[in-house]
């Protein structure tokens, strides 16, 4: 059950991150209460999943699920380049989320 709980909190990350772009610096309300229960949730999931995955596995498998998700929502709906470098950055990410969980 923990790595649902983390694979929820990893893709919550993807909505505070997407939601705190929209809200435009905090200035448009609907985006920036989507990003807070966002945020909440993420947080809330991630504690869940900790009680019986380790702190290095948990955290970062949540922030590469997020980043990776996050970069991927940018590319394919806001319109944000998609370069052969930030291509093998998100690579790299994913094989160090990959390498982490086979420790």
């Amino acid at each position: 059950m923990s790595w649902i709980f983390l694979l929820f909190a990893g893709l919550l990350e993807i909505v505070w991150a997407v939601a705190m772009k929209q809200s435009a610096g905090f200035t448009r309300l609907w985006p920036t209460v989507v990003m807070g229960g966002a945020m909440v949730g993420s947080f809330g999931l991630l504690a869940l999943a900790m009680r019986s995955l380790s702190l290095g596995t948990a955290y970062v498998l949540w922030t590469g699920i997020g980043a990776v998700g996050a970069f991927l929502v940018g590319v394919m709906f806001l319109g944000e380049a998609l370069t052969p470098l930030r291509v093998i950055a998100a690579t790299l990410i994913v094989s160090g989320m990959v390498a982490m969980k086979l420790a």
